[in-house]
Formats: C-alpha cells, structure tokens, sequence
C-alpha cells in the first residue's frame, strides 16, 4: 500500500522546515493506513456518491473520501487492504482507477503553491499599472473632485488586491506573532496595511495625496522576490520519504499452510519467505533453498550482479534477477538493513536543515531593527509636530516603506536564479535555494566510483587477444544472457563484425552463467569456479569450449566523459578530493591512479560513506559529495553539498541538491567557481540594500520623503539588486 504524506506548502523564504525524521515516521505510520487512488473517468455527484458507498461498504474500509476537483479518492483502511483490492472494487462498479505515487501527490502540492503565488504576482501587478495610470492624472494636477474620483477609483482597486495578493504575507506575519517572534513578513505587512489604510483615510478626507500605488508597487515587487525564492526550492523532496517507499510492505511467507502474503510486521526471525524472480527482497536473511544473482547496487553501488546460493545472506531492497529463493528470516521492518540506512538518511537531513541562508540571518536583525525605526519616527515626529498624528503618521510609514526588505527579499533568490541559470546551459539544476552558498564554502570533494567517476557500464577490454572461433562462440552465448558483463561482451563482439557460432540447446544457469552445445561439446560461458578456472582481480567472464582450457574475457569500467577534466579543475582550486567505492580494492585503487586522486577507501557499505563525510565535517572541512547510488543516499544527506549525475536512482537524486544533467563531469569545476561568484553577488546585493538605507533613512526620518517617494526609491532598490544578480549570466 502506498504511503501517503501531506504537508501545506509555504511560499516563506525563512519558513521552518518540518524535521526529516519526523516526516519519515509519519510515512510509515500512513504505510499501513492510507491508500490514494485516480479515478479519471468520475464527473458528478453521483459518481461521488457510487465510489464512496462501494468503497466504504468494502470490509476493512474505514473511510473513503473523493475530492471529484482533483478526481482522487483516499481510503483509510485496515493493513490487510491492498490497493489492487480497491481497485478491483471500483473495476466493479465501472470505474476506471490506477495508485497514485505520493512524489506525484507531493510534486502536485509543491505546484500548485507556485501557481499560487505567480497569480497573486499577477494580479497586483495589473492592478498597479491601472492605479499609476490614475495616480499620473493626479501628478498632472487633477484637483478637487475629479481627484478625489480618481483615488476612490484607485481604493476600489487597490484594497481587494492587497487583500487578495499580500496574504502569503499576512498569514505568515500572523503566525510569527501569534508565536510571538518577528520576521520579515511582519514590517511588510505592516507598511501595506498603513500605506493602505493611510491613502484609504486621505482619501476619505478628500485629501491631496493617497498612496494606493505604494502599497501595491511593494506587494508586487516583494511577490516577485518570493516568486523567484519559490522556483529554486520547488524542486526538493526529502529523500527519507523516496527510502521509506523502496520497504517492501508484504512478503511471501512459507508456512505449514503453504504459500501466504502477509505484512513485514508480522514476520519473525525464523520465518522462510519466498523471494520471486525480479522482486525485491523483503527482509535481512541468509538463502535456505535455490540459487540465483542478486543485483545489490542497493549497498554496494556496483553494477555487476553477484552470485546467491544457499547460505548466502542477502538484504531487504536487493533485487532477485534470476532464480526463486527462499530465505530465512534474520531481520524485517525497523531492524533491516533498508530502514537503517533510510534513518541514516533522515538524520543527515534534519542536521542539514539547521543550515541557516545568509537572508535568514539577515532577516533576524533587519525585522526588529524596522519597527524600532518606524516608531521612534512616529514619535519624535508626534513631539516635534505638537501632536500632528498625520504628519507623524505619513513619516512613519515613509519610513517603513522606505526600509521595506524588497532588496533584502530579493537578494538571494534574484542571484540563485541568475546563477541557476548559467549552470543549466553548463548542464547543472540547482535544486535547493542554498546550495549555492554552501558549495561556495566547499574545500573537500567525496566521489562516488561507479556510476559517477564511471559510467557503470563494463566494457571488454581483451578481445583482440582472442581467436575469431572463441569470440563467435562467446558471442552465441552471451547473446542469451541479460549480465551486465554478457551485454557488453555482446555489444563489442557485434560492433567488431563478429558473427556467432552455431550453438544450440542455450540454458542460462542462475547464478553462473550460460552453457550451450556447439556440435557434440558442451560450452560454457560465466564464472570462473563453474569452468574450473581461477580467478584473478580484474572483473571477468570465462568461456570453456569442451575440455580445452578456459579463456578469460576482462572488463574494465570506462570513465565519465569530463571525470579527469573535473578532477583536475579541483585540484587546481586548491580542494582535496577523496575517493569512496564499496567495489574491490584492485579496481578502486586502478581509477584513482588514472585520475591522481591519493585518498581513496575500497569496500566501503553506506555507513562507511556516511561516517567517513562525516568526520570531514567534524575536522571543519566543507564537504561536497558526488554520488548516484542509493548506497551513496546517506552520505549525499550528510555532506555539506551534494551533486548526483541524472542516472542516480530517484532516492540519490533527491537527496542531492544539484543534478547534473548530462553524462559530462567537466561542468564540476566550474559550478564551485560560479558558487563563489553567486556568493559574492549575494553580499554585494546586501550591501548595495544597506547603502541604500544608510542614505533613504536619513531622509525620511527628517521628513522629506513621502509614501510615493519612499516607494520609488525601494523599487529602484529592487530593480538595482536584480541588475546586479544578472551580471552573473
């Protein structure tokens, strides 16, 4: 049954992140409880109607709930409640209905956020052009009544779209006071609401000045900063929750009743569960009956299948290629292997969390500071006016408007989008807001091997040391095989213009290999104790003609176009690179020879990864991981910064918080030169913000800025900082 985890959306900048352990633990709560479904094809209230009778009369169906807007149902329900059940019941009542994926739920949310906020930017945006139209006749001098028409044309506009546009800032500034703390969202509500309630009062009193225009050209401006904040953390997703959804929620048991699917929670260690070919493996246990190749890229990161026969122990998330097995039960559910590696995961990201952006920093002093302004204007203005609580009023908010972060808001994501930008045609997605910051901070570099220093694909490397007869024959053999090594060998030996051999009676034998007659021999093609040969340190296949010796085909990993550019680059700039592989040592250490890298760890399992990112991290060093594998997950969280080719399995890649969109490495060594530029940009835009104030301040304080002013000279602020963050392109 899919987990489903739901959280509202929040379009603030400084918002607080829901911990990762903690969202991990309430997707598995909602593993065995909650079910969402599609259904395309329901139209009415009668559909809803139909669904929710059937499905609530179903045993084992709490509720069911259709949300007919978003044609989905959710079903709370027992354990024993398959999705393929409900599906059955609602087939049966004529509706069409597929599981629906919860990274497609959360992606849903995450979107629907964005649009929200780009149609609130929208909205006051054309209201502020009509209302400036207007505001151009008053400034031409329309006087009297046809003034006093124009700012009542003008509050009909303006106030619906402040109440409609600035209520992400409303309701944010709202819950920092009702928890009684400041942030950003509390002084610019609070200019809007003055600057509008003021010009509603001018206005009433047929006054000569409103400033409608003001308070729209702020929430439009500062809706544009969060808008662009928006676009460059829309991407990420935890990857505790993509972990938590790998567990298998069912096994096949053997029991004195035969065959029995039944939930992980009620396995015990000693039970025998059947693990079918291209299934998962449910549970930590060692093989009591079959034989078969287990891909375990899931722990070690290497592509290559291994062999498992009786005896052999495997864990839950490997995936059984080949053969049936049964396996006696060592460990299930929060003991396995998968669900400590998903709480690896969870910590590393709640420790990542607590990372705190340079415009959050900022905004901790800036919030209080504002207020503490705007009052002693108000009133040394009221004490120097002899009570003139107009005038008072009119320079205080001046001074509010005039010191509204807008430039603040929108320095960082006004250069993260510049940025992201040049590092997308570099093919690089910057997923996480802050990812440019912290990879600015970078002095060490953790790589991955297969898959990310290399392409994870074998390639032959001895075939012109054999004769045209065994390279037809392995060929005929290979062709019958899905190994990865088989493939390769198959690809090589098509791509040389060899033809196969005429061998019949072909039988892939799980676990070891193929074997085929070719006349009256039999030959064999596959590991190297099954033809009697000895094995050496290079990954290999052998093949056997009859009773001749076996010969040894060698398969060597090829590099990722652009690793050796990469490395080099790195080194260059002074970082220190590191290489981790839970491949052999022979390999491990061959690659870090052809790319001079000196530190390099073979053998290494996910926690190895992580607690060596780890120490770095505890020596003060500024770690960026590279990685694709599920294995490399935990570290990728752990690491200061992250990056994972678009192969990585969906789980790394979320964990990561740059994606590298093509097969080429070069794009590295500049990205970290572009961070620091970004950074640079960054602190320019806070200082260009300060100068701004340090000279607008003065001015309204001592009373010779008004409202409009005051808004004009923030927008030109706004505008300034964007400029500036596109030098970056």
């Amino acid at each position: 049954m899919t987990a489903v985890m739901t959280q509202r959306p929040s379009a603030c900048p400084a918002c607080a992140v829901t911990p990762a352990a903690e969202a991990l633990a309430q997707t598995r709560a909602a593993t065995e409880a909650r079910v969402m479904l599609s259904l395309p094809t329901i139209h009415c209230a009668g559909c809803i109607s139909t669904v929710e009778r059937g499905l609530n009369a179903t045993p084992g169906v709490r509720t069911a709930r259709v949300n007919l807007t978003l044609k989905r149902v959710a079903v709370e329900a027992d354990p024993e409640i398959t999705a393929d059940a409900l599906i059955g019941v609602l087939g049966g009542l004529g509706y069409e209905a597929h599981e629906l994926d919860p990274g497609v739920i959360s992606a849903t949310a995450t979107d629907k956020a964005g649009r929200d906020i780009l149609m609130r930017l929208a909205v006051s945006g054309f209201a502020m052009m009509n209302v400036m139209l207007l505001s151009v006749a008053i400034w031409s001098g329309a006087a009297d009544a046809t003034r006093d028409l124009f700012h009542w044309i003008s509050a009909a506009i303006a106030l619906p779209t402040i109440a409609f546009s600035a209520q992400p800032f409303f309701r944010n500034a709202w819950s920092a006071l009702s928890a009684r703390h400041l942030n950003m969202d509390v002084p610019i509500s609070l200019a809007i609401l003055l600057a509008g309630g003021m010009s509603l009062y001018e206005t009433m009193l047929s006054g000569s000045h409103a400033y409608f225009d003001a308070a729209l050209s702020l929430t439009f401006f500062l809706l544009a900063g969060r808008y662009l904040d928006h676009r460059t953390r829309a991407v990420a997703r935890s990857a505790a929750e993509e972990l938590a959804a790998l567990e298998v929620p069912r096994a096949l048991r053997i029991g004195a009743m035969g065959e029995e699917m039944v939930a992980i929670s009620a396995l015990a260690v000693g039970d025998i569960v059947r693990v079918k070919p291209g299934a998962r493996v449910p549970v930590d246990g060692v093989v009591t009956v079959g034989q078969s190749e287990i891909d375990r890229s899931l722990l070690t990161g290497e592509t290559l299948p291994v062999f498992a026969g009786q005896g052999q122990v495997v864990s839950a998330g490997e995936v059984n290629l080949t053969g049936p097995l049964d396996v006696r039960v060592t460990a299930a559910g929060e003991d396995s292997s998968l669900h400590r590696m998903a709480d690896l995961v969870a910590i590393a990201e709640s420790s990542k969390n607590r990372y705190t952006s340079l415009a959050d920093r900022a905004a901790r002093i800036y919030a209080p500071g504002v207020h503490l302004l705007a009052l002693a204007a108000f009133i040394g203005w009221m004490v120097a006016s002899a009570g003139d609580m107009r005038l008072a009023l009119n320079i205080a908010v001046a001074v509010l408007i005039i010191t509204c972060p807008c430039a603040l808001g929108l320095a960082v994501p006004a250069v993260t989008t510049a940025a992201s930008g040049r590092l997308f045609k570099k093919g690089m997605l910057i997923k996480d807001g802050t990812a440019l910051e912290r990879l600015a901070e970078v002095d060490s570099v953790v790589f991955d091997k297969t898959g990310t220093l290399t392409m994870g694909a074998p390639e032959a490397t001895n075939l012109t040391n054999h004769t045209a007869d065994d390279l037809s024959v392995a060929l005929a053999l290979a062709a019958g095989s899905a190994h990865p090594l088989a493939r390769a060998l198959t690809a090589a030996t098509t791509a040389a213009g060899i033809n196969a051999a005429q061998v019949t009676d072909v039988t892939e034998v799980p676990g070891y290999g193929v074997e085929g007659r070719l006349g009256d021999r039999m030959v064999r093609f596959g590991r190297a104790e099954w033809l009697g040969a000895e094995a050496g340190t290079e990954t290999a296949a052998w093949l056997r003609v009859g009773d001749a010796a076996p010969v040894e085909f060698t398969f060597a990993d090829s590099l990722r176009p652009g690793a050796e550019t990469a490395i080099a680059a790195l080194k260059q700039q002074g970082i220190a690179v590191h290489l981790l592989s839970g491949d052999a040592a022979a390999p491990v250490a061959d690659l870090a020879a052809r790319l001079g890298i000196d530190s390099w760890q073979a053998s290494a399992l996910p926690a190895d990864k992580a607690a060596f990112v780890q120490a770095l991290g505890a020596k003060g060093q500024r770690v960026l991981m590279v990685g694709d594998g599920l294995n490399d997950t935990a570290a990728l969280a752990a690491a200061h910064v992250s990056i994972s080719p678009a192969t990585a399995l969906d789980a790394a890649r979320v964990a990561s918080d740059i994606v590298l969109l093509g097969a080429d490495l070069s794009p590295l060594g500049e990205a970290l030169i572009t961070a620091r530029k970004a950074t640079r940009r960054i602190k320019e835009n806070f200082a260009i913000a300060a100068g701004y104030n340090m000279i607008a301040v003065p001015i309204a304080l001592l009373g010779f800025a008004t409202p409009l002013a005051a808004a004009l000279a923030m927008s030109a602020s706004s505008i300034t900082v964007s400029l500036n963050a596109l030098r970056l392109r």
